[in-house]
Protein backbone atom coordinates (compact mmCIF):
# COMPACT_ATOMS: atom_id res chain seq x y z
CA UNK A 1 0.00 0.00 0.00
CA UNK A 2 1.36 3.22 -0.84
CA UNK A 3 1.74 5.73 1.90
CA UNK A 4 0.71 8.69 -0.10
CA UNK A 5 -2.23 8.55 -2.93
CA UNK A 6 -1.45 9.70 -6.41
CA UNK A 7 -2.80 13.21 -6.07
CA UNK A 8 -1.14 13.42 -2.87
CA UNK A 9 2.11 13.09 -4.50
CA UNK A 10 1.10 15.13 -7.72
CA UNK A 11 -0.27 18.14 -5.31
CA UNK A 12 3.09 17.87 -3.27
CA UNK A 13 5.32 18.20 -6.69
CA UNK A 14 3.25 20.40 -8.21
CA UNK A 15 3.79 23.27 -5.29
CA UNK A 16 7.37 23.31 -5.46
CA UNK A 17 8.76 26.10 -7.03
CA UNK A 18 9.22 25.94 -10.69
CA UNK A 19 12.51 27.77 -10.13
CA UNK A 20 14.45 25.48 -8.39
CA UNK A 21 17.30 24.56 -11.02
CA UNK A 22 17.11 21.02 -12.06
CA UNK A 23 20.54 19.44 -13.50
CA UNK A 24 20.20 17.50 -17.03
CA UNK A 25 21.11 14.50 -15.75
CA UNK A 26 20.46 12.22 -12.59
CA UNK A 27 22.80 14.08 -10.04
CA UNK A 28 25.50 14.89 -12.64
CA UNK A 29 26.60 18.76 -12.46
CA UNK A 30 27.94 20.57 -15.55
CA UNK A 31 31.59 20.72 -15.36
CA UNK A 32 31.60 24.70 -15.65
CA UNK A 33 29.20 24.67 -12.91
CA UNK A 34 30.81 21.96 -10.39
CA UNK A 35 33.37 24.66 -8.86
CA UNK A 36 30.30 26.89 -7.72
CA UNK A 37 27.73 23.94 -6.51
CA UNK A 38 27.18 24.03 -2.72
CA UNK A 39 25.58 21.77 -0.27
CA UNK A 40 22.74 22.93 1.85
CA UNK A 41 24.61 22.15 5.42
CA UNK A 42 28.00 20.99 5.71
CA UNK A 43 28.88 17.70 6.89
CA UNK A 44 32.06 16.50 8.63
CA UNK A 45 33.64 13.17 6.31
CA UNK A 46 34.62 10.95 8.77
CA UNK A 47 34.20 7.43 9.70
CA UNK A 48 31.04 6.11 11.22
CA UNK A 49 31.07 4.54 14.18
CA UNK A 50 29.40 0.50 14.46
CA UNK A 51 27.49 -0.86 17.28
CA UNK A 52 28.67 -4.49 18.16
CA UNK A 53 26.23 -6.66 19.99
CA UNK A 54 22.85 -8.50 18.37
CA UNK A 55 21.15 -4.90 17.85
CA UNK A 56 18.36 -7.05 15.98
CA UNK A 57 15.55 -4.00 14.69
CA UNK A 58 12.34 -4.21 16.30
CA UNK A 59 11.06 -5.14 12.97
CA UNK A 60 13.03 -6.42 10.64
CA UNK A 61 12.52 -5.59 6.87
CA UNK A 62 12.49 -9.44 6.16
CA UNK A 63 9.87 -9.24 3.66
CA UNK A 64 9.95 -7.79 -0.07
CA UNK A 65 7.07 -6.01 -0.72
CA UNK A 66 4.51 -7.01 -2.81
CA UNK A 67 4.39 -3.94 -4.98
CA UNK A 68 2.82 -3.11 -8.03
CA UNK A 69 4.66 -4.47 -11.04
CA UNK A 70 7.81 -3.05 -12.47
CA UNK A 71 9.94 -2.97 -15.70
CA UNK A 72 12.07 -5.83 -16.26
CA UNK A 73 16.10 -5.67 -15.28
CA UNK A 74 19.17 -6.70 -16.59
CA UNK A 75 22.57 -4.87 -15.63
CA UNK A 76 23.18 -2.69 -18.52
CA UNK A 77 23.34 1.51 -19.41
CA UNK A 78 19.67 1.26 -19.52
CA UNK A 79 19.59 0.39 -16.19
CA UNK A 80 22.18 2.83 -14.85
CA UNK A 81 19.65 6.36 -13.28
CA UNK A 82 18.83 8.49 -16.12
CA UNK A 83 18.57 12.15 -16.45
CA UNK A 84 15.74 14.03 -15.41
CA UNK A 85 13.30 16.01 -16.62
CA UNK A 86 14.63 20.19 -17.38
CA UNK A 87 11.90 20.94 -15.16
CA UNK A 88 10.89 19.98 -11.61
CA UNK A 89 9.97 16.20 -11.36
CA UNK A 90 6.35 15.54 -11.21
CA UNK A 91 4.53 12.56 -9.88
CA UNK A 92 3.11 10.10 -11.67
CA UNK A 93 -0.85 9.73 -11.50
CA UNK A 94 -1.12 6.16 -12.61
CA UNK A 95 0.05 2.91 -11.12
CA UNK A 96 3.13 1.11 -12.02
CA UNK A 97 2.84 -0.46 -15.44
CA UNK A 98 5.45 -3.10 -15.58
CA UNK A 99 7.35 -6.21 -13.90
CA UNK A 100 9.33 -5.71 -11.24
CA UNK A 101 12.68 -6.48 -11.98
CA UNK A 102 14.77 -9.23 -10.48
CA UNK A 103 18.16 -7.36 -8.96
CA UNK A 104 21.38 -8.35 -10.71
CA UNK A 105 23.49 -10.67 -9.07
CA UNK A 106 26.82 -8.91 -10.85
CA UNK A 107 29.06 -6.76 -8.99
CA UNK A 108 30.80 -5.21 -11.96
CA UNK A 109 27.68 -3.32 -14.01
CA UNK A 110 28.21 -0.07 -14.30
CA UNK A 111 27.17 2.71 -17.16
CA UNK A 112 29.35 2.78 -20.13
CA UNK A 113 29.59 6.28 -20.11
CA UNK A 114 32.31 6.35 -16.94
CA UNK A 115 34.78 3.92 -15.59
CA UNK A 116 34.55 3.92 -11.94
CA UNK A 117 38.23 3.33 -10.28
CA UNK A 118 37.76 0.82 -7.61
CA UNK A 119 38.91 1.32 -4.35
CA UNK A 120 41.01 -0.50 -2.55
CA UNK A 121 38.08 -2.34 -0.41
CA UNK A 122 36.23 -3.35 -3.27
CA UNK A 123 38.71 -5.85 -4.81
CA UNK A 124 37.83 -9.61 -4.42
CA UNK A 125 39.41 -11.90 -2.07
CA UNK A 126 41.98 -13.97 -3.92
CA UNK A 127 40.83 -17.22 -1.92
CA UNK A 128 37.58 -18.44 -3.84
CA UNK A 129 38.00 -21.53 -2.43
CA UNK A 130 34.59 -23.54 -1.33
CA UNK A 131 36.01 -23.13 2.66
CA UNK A 132 37.37 -20.13 4.47
CA UNK A 133 40.83 -18.93 4.75
CA UNK A 134 41.30 -20.93 8.41
CA UNK A 135 39.56 -23.99 6.94
CA UNK A 136 36.51 -23.10 9.76
CA UNK A 137 33.51 -22.99 7.37
CA UNK A 138 32.32 -23.10 3.93
CA UNK A 139 32.35 -19.99 1.91
CA UNK A 140 29.15 -19.02 1.04
CA UNK A 141 28.13 -17.15 -2.44
CA UNK A 142 25.50 -16.91 -5.04
CA UNK A 143 24.10 -19.94 -6.12
CA UNK A 144 25.07 -21.45 -2.57
CA UNK A 145 21.90 -23.01 -0.35
CA UNK A 146 21.04 -25.03 2.37
CA UNK A 147 20.58 -24.48 6.18
CA UNK A 148 23.96 -22.67 6.39
CA UNK A 149 22.76 -19.75 3.71
CA UNK A 150 18.92 -19.42 5.66
CA UNK A 151 21.15 -19.09 8.88
CA UNK A 152 23.47 -16.29 7.72
CA UNK A 153 20.13 -14.54 6.04
CA UNK A 154 18.07 -14.96 9.17
CA UNK A 155 21.11 -13.25 11.01
CA UNK A 156 21.53 -10.50 8.17
CA UNK A 157 17.99 -9.89 8.55
CA UNK A 158 18.03 -9.54 12.76
CA UNK A 159 20.73 -7.07 12.48
CA UNK A 160 18.89 -4.90 10.11
CA UNK A 161 20.37 -5.90 6.80
CA UNK A 162 17.66 -5.61 4.04
CA UNK A 163 18.20 -8.72 1.73
CA UNK A 164 14.14 -9.99 1.43
CA UNK A 165 12.54 -13.01 3.37
CA UNK A 166 15.45 -16.30 4.09
CA UNK A 167 14.83 -19.11 1.83
CA UNK A 168 17.87 -20.76 2.17
CA UNK A 169 19.10 -19.64 -1.46
CA UNK A 170 21.93 -17.33 -2.04
CA UNK A 171 20.97 -14.65 -4.79
CA UNK A 172 20.83 -11.18 -5.61
CA UNK A 173 19.27 -10.42 -2.55
CA UNK A 174 21.37 -11.96 -0.17
CA UNK A 175 24.21 -10.64 -1.95
CA UNK A 176 23.39 -6.95 -1.70
CA UNK A 177 22.97 -7.45 2.64
CA UNK A 178 26.16 -9.22 2.26
CA UNK A 179 27.96 -6.28 0.53
CA UNK A 180 26.05 -3.85 2.82
CA UNK A 181 27.39 -5.88 5.95
CA UNK A 182 31.39 -5.80 4.66
CA UNK A 183 31.20 -2.40 3.56
CA UNK A 184 29.56 -1.18 7.36
CA UNK A 185 32.27 -3.82 8.90
CA UNK A 186 35.47 -2.13 6.58
CA UNK A 187 35.99 -5.81 5.07
CA UNK A 188 36.91 -6.53 1.82
CA UNK A 189 33.53 -6.10 -0.32
CA UNK A 190 33.40 -9.25 -2.23
CA UNK A 191 29.83 -9.99 -1.48
CA UNK A 192 30.54 -13.69 -0.22
CA UNK A 193 30.33 -14.95 3.65
CA UNK A 194 34.02 -15.82 4.34
CA UNK A 195 35.73 -16.12 7.63
CA UNK A 196 35.78 -11.99 7.94
CA UNK A 197 32.36 -11.79 7.05
CA UNK A 198 31.03 -14.36 9.61
CA UNK A 199 33.00 -12.89 12.52
CA UNK A 200 31.06 -9.64 11.60
CA UNK A 201 27.94 -11.23 11.71
CA UNK A 202 28.83 -12.88 15.31
CA UNK A 203 29.92 -9.08 16.04
CA UNK A 204 26.36 -7.84 15.47
CA UNK A 205 27.94 -4.77 13.61
CA UNK A 206 25.38 -2.00 12.63
CA UNK A 207 26.10 1.40 11.71
CA UNK A 208 24.66 3.90 14.01
CA UNK A 209 22.32 6.78 13.32
CA UNK A 210 23.81 9.99 13.01
CA UNK A 211 20.80 11.89 13.10
CA UNK A 212 18.90 10.49 15.40
CA UNK A 213 15.80 11.02 13.62
CA UNK A 214 12.36 9.74 14.48
CA UNK A 215 12.46 9.00 10.50
CA UNK A 216 15.31 9.57 7.87
CA UNK A 217 17.26 8.24 5.49
CA UNK A 218 20.93 8.44 6.33
CA UNK A 219 23.54 8.31 2.97
CA UNK A 220 26.95 7.00 3.82
CA UNK A 221 29.46 7.93 0.91
CA UNK A 222 32.63 6.53 2.36
CA UNK A 223 31.21 3.00 3.03
CA UNK A 224 28.30 3.17 0.28
CA UNK A 225 25.54 2.36 2.40
CA UNK A 226 21.98 3.74 2.52
CA UNK A 227 20.24 4.25 6.33
CA UNK A 228 16.44 3.99 6.97
CA UNK A 229 16.19 5.48 10.22
CA UNK A 230 13.12 5.07 12.71
CA UNK A 231 12.87 6.41 15.89
CA UNK A 232 16.50 7.48 16.81
CA UNK A 233 17.40 3.90 15.46
CA UNK A 234 18.57 2.30 12.44
CA UNK A 235 16.05 -0.03 10.87
CA UNK A 236 17.61 -1.46 7.63
CA UNK A 237 20.73 -0.94 6.07
CA UNK A 238 20.82 -1.07 2.38
CA UNK A 239 23.74 -1.67 0.06
CA UNK A 240 24.33 1.61 -2.30
CA UNK A 241 26.13 3.08 -5.21
CA UNK A 242 26.59 7.16 -5.34
CA UNK A 243 28.44 9.57 -7.63
CA UNK A 244 32.19 8.08 -9.19
CA UNK A 245 33.48 12.13 -9.58
CA UNK A 246 34.39 11.55 -13.07
CA UNK A 247 33.46 13.62 -16.11
CA UNK A 248 31.65 12.35 -18.83
CA UNK A 249 29.76 13.59 -22.34
CA UNK A 250 26.19 12.87 -22.94
CA UNK A 251 23.96 13.54 -25.64
CA UNK A 252 20.30 15.44 -25.45
CA UNK A 253 17.91 12.80 -26.79
CA UNK A 254 15.32 15.33 -28.11
CA UNK A 255 18.23 18.20 -29.12
CA UNK A 256 20.35 16.58 -29.64
CA UNK A 257 23.32 18.74 -27.75
CA UNK A 258 26.15 16.58 -26.13
CA UNK A 259 27.33 18.49 -22.76
CA UNK A 260 30.09 17.19 -20.58
CA UNK A 261 28.86 16.31 -16.95
CA UNK A 262 30.63 15.46 -13.25
CA UNK A 263 29.20 12.47 -11.48
CA UNK A 264 28.76 14.20 -8.23
CA UNK A 265 26.79 13.19 -4.95
CA UNK A 266 26.47 16.10 -2.19
CA UNK A 267 26.52 15.94 0.95
CA UNK A 268 24.17 17.86 3.08
CA UNK A 269 21.04 18.34 4.57
CA UNK A 270 17.88 18.03 2.40
CA UNK A 271 14.63 16.16 2.51
CA UNK A 272 12.42 14.19 -0.50
CA UNK A 273 11.04 17.12 -2.30
CA UNK A 274 9.27 15.25 -5.38
CA UNK A 275 9.00 11.66 -6.33
CA UNK A 276 7.78 9.27 -9.67
CA UNK A 277 5.93 6.19 -8.97
CA UNK A 278 7.25 4.44 -12.50
CA UNK A 279 10.06 3.95 -13.98
CA UNK A 280 11.41 7.29 -15.01
CA UNK A 281 12.90 8.26 -18.53
CA UNK A 282 16.14 9.88 -18.78
CA UNK A 283 15.95 12.68 -21.55
CA UNK A 284 19.60 12.24 -22.02
CA UNK A 285 21.38 8.92 -22.88
CA UNK A 286 21.83 7.78 -19.69
CA UNK A 287 19.20 5.44 -19.17
CA UNK A 288 16.47 5.12 -16.59
CA UNK A 289 15.57 5.12 -12.61
CA UNK A 290 13.03 3.14 -10.67
CA UNK A 291 10.60 4.73 -8.61
CA UNK A 292 13.04 8.13 -7.64
CA UNK A 293 12.81 9.85 -4.92
CA UNK A 294 14.66 13.48 -5.19
CA UNK A 295 16.40 15.14 -2.41
CA UNK A 296 18.03 17.80 -4.33
CA UNK A 297 17.52 18.80 -7.62
CA UNK A 298 18.02 15.99 -9.83
CA UNK A 299 19.49 14.01 -7.59
CA UNK A 300 17.42 10.98 -5.94
CA UNK A 301 17.49 7.95 -4.19
CA UNK A 302 16.75 5.10 -6.88
CA UNK A 303 16.11 1.68 -8.07
CA UNK A 304 18.64 0.21 -10.29
CA UNK A 305 19.59 -3.56 -11.59
CA UNK A 306 23.29 -2.74 -11.17
CA UNK A 307 24.33 -1.73 -7.46
CA UNK A 308 28.16 -2.77 -7.14
CA UNK A 309 30.22 -2.65 -4.61
CA UNK A 310 32.25 0.98 -5.37
CA UNK A 311 30.74 4.20 -6.55
CA UNK A 312 29.27 3.99 -9.83
CA UNK A 313 26.19 6.31 -10.61
CA UNK A 314 26.20 9.40 -12.29
CA UNK A 315 25.50 11.34 -9.03
CA UNK A 316 22.19 9.88 -7.90
CA UNK A 317 22.27 7.01 -4.91
CA UNK A 318 21.17 3.70 -6.57
CA UNK A 319 19.79 0.95 -4.39
CA UNK A 320 18.70 -2.38 -5.38
CA UNK A 321 14.99 -2.47 -7.37
CA UNK A 322 13.42 -4.22 -4.62
CA UNK A 323 15.10 -2.31 -1.94
CA UNK A 324 13.40 0.42 -3.70
CA UNK A 325 10.38 -1.22 -3.37
CA UNK A 326 10.40 -1.34 0.18
CA UNK A 327 10.99 1.65 1.07
CA UNK A 328 8.16 2.82 -0.94
CA UNK A 329 4.98 -0.05 0.12
CA UNK A 330 6.62 -1.16 3.54
CA UNK A 331 8.85 1.82 5.17
CA UNK A 332 7.42 4.46 3.51
CA UNK A 333 9.09 7.22 2.18
CA UNK A 334 6.97 10.47 1.87
CA UNK A 335 7.73 13.48 0.59
CA UNK A 336 9.28 15.84 3.35
CA UNK A 337 11.11 13.04 4.78
CA UNK A 338 14.53 14.56 5.64
CA UNK A 339 17.64 13.09 3.54
CA UNK A 340 21.37 13.78 5.50
CA UNK A 341 24.16 12.73 3.26
CA UNK A 342 27.69 12.66 4.68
Amino acid sequence: MRNLSSRARLTAALALPLSVGLLAACGSQPVDQAASSTTTASATTRSASVTPGPATPSTSPSTSPSSAAAPSETPSLEEAEGATPLVAPTTSTSSTSSATPQDSTSSTSSPSTTSPSASPTTQPDADDHDTSADGSSAVLKTGSSGPDVRAVQQRLTDLGYWGGAPDGSFGGGTRQSVLALQKAAGISRTGKVDAATRRALDRGVVPRSRTGASKAIEIDLDRQILLAVEGGRVKAVINASSGNGETFVVKNKETGKETKYRAHTPRGSYSVYAEDDKLHESTLELGSMWRPKYFDGAIAVHGSGSVPAYPASHGCVRVSNSAMNWLWDSWGLPIGTPVKVY
